[in-house]
C-alpha cells in the first residue's frame, strides 16, 4: 500500500492519516515486460481427454486411447448426458473400480491432475491415485484421497514429483453403486514447469499476521476471517489445485499462498496477539515448526523477546522472507515506519549487529528497474519458477548492503541508476549462521489486487511475468529446495 505521490510534498510533514493505497503511479505498458506462455513440458500423449477409442461395457478391458493403452476395471467410456464431460466422452467407473495405464511415460511425473464428477444424480464417492515405478507390479498412492459429490467437473491436483517410468492408476474406493466420471488428465514431466525442484519435500511457511499487517490500508496476510488473520486461511488448503484462483483466499497476498500449497507446501498464518518464539515447545506456531517465516511490511516493533527469536530462528537454519515499504508509512500512526522497524531488528538485538549485512534507507522510491544481477546460477534469479529480469516499485525504499559486516550478502535487482554495488539495492539476499534472508524493498510486488472488504489494493503480482518468479523463487531457497 502506498501514498498517492501528490501527497509526498511538503504538505507530507502534517500527514496525520497514514492508510492508503498503494501503486497510485503505475508504469505505462511500454515499461513493463508482459508474461509470457510458460513452455509445454506435458508427459508424452498427455493431456488425455479419453475422445478416442470405444467402451460401452463394465466388463474389464483395455482400449487405446490418444495416449496409449488404459485397462478400465468395472469402468466404460461414456458418452450420454448424464455422463460430465467436456468433448464427446468421459471414462464413467462403479464400485471398486479402476482406471490403469498400461504403458510407462518415461520422463517422470511432476504435478498431475485429474477432472472429476459425480455421475447424473448419483451420490458422492471417493478414490485415490496411485502411481507405479516398476512398469505396474507395484503401487503407491499419492496425495489425499478425493471425494467426488458434484455433477460438475472439478479439479484435483496431485504432487508426485518422480522420475523414470511412471505409471497411473486412479481407483474408487468407496465401492457402492454410486459413480463417478473421470476427464483430462495431465502429467507433467519430471522437473518441468512450476513442480517443486525433486531435492526437497513439502516446506511449512508461516506468514505473520501479529505486527500490524492489517492496519490502516494495508491487507498483507493471506486470508482474513472476520477481520482477523486466522492460523488456518480458510477455505483449507487441501481443496486447492492447479486451476484454483488466488480469490480463494482473500488477503492480498493470497496468490503467494496459493501458488506455495500448488508446489506441494503449507502455509499458516500468526495471528494478531499470537507469540514470535523460538525453542518454546509450548506454542504450537514456534518458528522451530517452520521451514521458513515470512515477514510483509510489519508495522508494530518487534519486542526483544521476538527479535532474539527471530535471529536465533535463522541463525540455526530457518528462513527469513522480509518485505519493507518506503519511509513515512506509519499505518497505525505508533510513530515507527516498517523501514525503521526491520533495522531495529538488525540493529538492537541480543544476537548480532548487523547480522544480515544490510540496512534498509529511509527513501521512497518509484521505478521499475531492469537492472537485475545478470546471473545463470543464482537460485533466486534464476529459479524453477523462472528467470527474474526486472522489479517494479511504487514507494518502496532501498537497501544499502555491507558485505564488512556478512560477507554473503547480495544484491539482486538495484536502481536502474546505480551500479551493481552496495547502494540502492531494491532486493538482497543473504545467509547468517545455517539460514537464510531475502529482502524486498517494496510490499507492491506481492500485492494480488484482492483483499479484505474496503480495502483499496492493486495487482503487482501479475504486474509483470519477474514479479510471481521472484517471490517463489526467494521462497524455495529460503526453505533450502
Amino acid at each position: 500500500m502506498r501514498y498517492p505521490l501528490r501527497w509526498l510534498t511538503a504538505s507530507l510533514l502534517s500527514l496525520s492519516v497514514l492508510s492508503c493505497a498503494k501503486q497510485d503511479n503505475l508504469p505505462s505498458p511500454a515499461a513493463v515486460t508482459p508474461a509470457t506462455a510458460a513452455a509445454d513440458v506435458s508427459s508424452a500423449g498427455f493431456p488425455e481427454g479419453f475422445e478416442t477409442g470405444t467402451k460401452t461395457a463394465y466388463t474389464t478391458g483395455s482400449v487405446t486411447l490418444g495416449s496409449g493403452s488404459w485397462t478400465l476395471n468395472d469402468a466404460l467410456l461414456g458418452n450420454t448426458t448424464a455422463d460430465p464431460k467436456t468433448g464427446a466422452q468421459s471414462v464413467r467407473i462403479r464400485n471398486t473400480g479402476s482406471l490403469t495405464m498400461n504403458f510407462n511415460a518415461t520422463t517422470g511425473a511432476g504435478v498431475v491432475t485429474v477432472q472429476h464428477a459425480v455421475y447424473g444424480t448419483d451420490g458422492s464417492s471417493q478414490w485415490e491415485l496411485w502411481v507405479s515405478q516398476n512398469s505396474g507390479s507395484s503401487y503407491a498412492k499419492v496425495g489425499s484421497t478425493i471425494t467426488s459429490s458434484s455433477s460438475t467437473l472439478s479439479t484435483a491436483s496431485f504432487t508426485v514429483n518422480l522420475s523414470g517410468n511412471i505409471r497411473l492408476q486412479i481407483r474408487k474406493t468407496s465401492g457402492g453403486t454410486n459413480r463417478i466420471n473421470l476427464d483430462n488428465v495431465t502429467m507433467e514431466q519430471y522437473g518441468g514447469g512450476t513442480t517443486p525442484p525433486p531435492t526437497g519435500t513439502g516446506k511449512k511457511f508461516l506468514f505473520d499476521g501479529s505486527h500490524g499487517e492489517l492496519a490502516g490500508n494495508a491487507d498483507w496476510v493471506l486470508d482474513v476471517n472476520s477481520g482477523v488473520a486466522s492460523r488456518y486461511p480458510s477455505p483449507d488448503q487441501s481443496g486447492i489445485t492447479a486451476s484454483t484462483a488466488e480469490t480463494y483466499w482473500t488477503g492480498a497476498i493470497s496468490a503467494w499462498g496459493v501458488a506455495l500449497v500448488k508446489l506441494g507446501h503449507t502455509v499458516e498464518q500468526l495471528p494478531a496477539g499470537a507469540a514470535i518464539s523460538y525453542g518454546n515447545s509450548s506454542n504450537p506456531q514456534d518458528l522451530s515448526n517452520y521451514s521458513v517465516f515470512v515477514v510483509d511490511e510489519p508495522n508494530t516493533v518487534f519486542t526483544a523477546a521476538e527479535k532474539t527469536a527471530i535471529l536465533q530462528y535463522v541463525q540455526n537454519g530457518g528462513g527469513l522472507f522480509m518485505i519493507t515499504d518506503h519511509t513515512i508509512s506509519d499505518r497505525n500512526n505508533d510513530g515507527w515506519d516498517s523501514p525503521e522497524i526491520w533495522n531495529d531488528l538488525m540493529q538492537n538485538n541480543s544476537v548480532k549487529t548487523n547480522p544480515f549485512g544490510f540496512a534498509v534507507n529511509m527513501d521512497n522510491i518509484v521505478e521499475n528497474s531492469t537492472n537485475a544481477l545478470a546471473s545463470t546460477t543464482n537460485p533466486i534469479m534464476n529459479g524453477s519458477q523462472g528467470r527474474v529480469s526486472q522489479l517494479s516499485f511504487h514507494n518502496g525504499a532501498t537497501m544499502t548492503l555491507n558485505p564488512t559486516a556478512n560477507s554473503t550478502v547480495q544484491g539482486l535487482v538495484w536502481r536502474t541508476s546505480a551500479a551493481q554495488g552496495n547502494s540502492l539495492a531494491m532486493a538482497a539476499s543473504s545467509t547468517f549462521g545455517t539460514g537464510r534472508v531475502v529482502i524486498i524493498g517494496d510490499s507492491s510486488p506481492a500485492d494480488d489486487g484482492t483483499g479484505s472488504p474496503g480495502n483499496t489494493v492493486y495487482d503487482g503480482w501479475n504486474e509483470n511475468v519477474s514479479h510471481a518468479r521472484l517471490h517463489l523463487n526467494a521462497s524455495l531457497w529460503l526453505a533450502k529446495l
